[in-house]
C-alpha cells in the first residue's frame, strides 16, 4: 500500500510538472494562463508531495490492516479529487462536478485523522512505534 502512496505522488508530480510547462508555453506566447489552471497545479503538487510522505509515515507509524488500506485509498482519492475537480469543473466546463470537492476535501481529513489516531496511541515498544535502524520493508 505504502508503494501506491510513493507512486501515486511521484506521478503527481510529474503530472504537475507537465502542466507547469504547459503553463510557461501559455506565457511565453502573450496568453495569460487561467485561475482554475495554476489552483489545480498548486494542489497537486502539494498533495503530491504529501502523498511521498505519507508513504514513509504509515509504515514508520505502525499502520497496518484495514486502517492502511483506507488511509491509502482515502489520501490518494483526495489527491487526484481536489484538482480534477477544479481542471474539470472550471477547465472543462462540468461545474456539476464542483460540489464534490468536499467529499475528496473530507477523504484527504479522515485519512489525516486516522493517521492522528494512529500516532496517539502507538506503542513506542511495538515495531513501527518509533525509530529504527533498520530499513522499511515496502509492500
Amino acid at each position: 500500500m505504502t508503494k501506491a502512496l510513493k507512486a501515486s505522488g511521484f506521478l503527481g508530480l510529474a503530472t504537475m510538472m507537465v502542466v507547469g510547462l504547459y503553463q510557461f508555453i501559455l506565457l511565453s506566447g502573450g496568453t495569460g494562463v487561467p485561475g482554475w489552471m495554476i489552483g489545480g497545479h498548486a494542489h497537486l503538487g502539494v498533495i503530491s508531495i504529501l502523498a511521498i510522505v505519507m508513504g514513509f509515515a504509515v509504515p514508520a507509524i505502525g499502520v497496518t490492516g484495514q486502517l492502511r488500506t483506507a488511509v491509502t485509498a482515502l489520501f490518494i482519492a483526495g489527491q487526484w479529487g481536489i484538482p480534477g475537480v477544479v481542471w474539470l469543473g472550471e477547465g472543462a466546463g462540468l461545474t456539476v462536478l464542483m460540489p464534490t470537492a468536499f467529499l475528496w476535501g473530507l477523504a484527504l481529513i479522515a485519512s489525516m485523522l486516522i493517521m492522528l489516531y494512529k500516532t496517539l496511541t502507538q506503542d513506542p515498544a511495538t515495531p513501527g512505534g518509533g525509530a529504527s535502524p533498520a530499513s522499511l520493508a515496502d509492500d
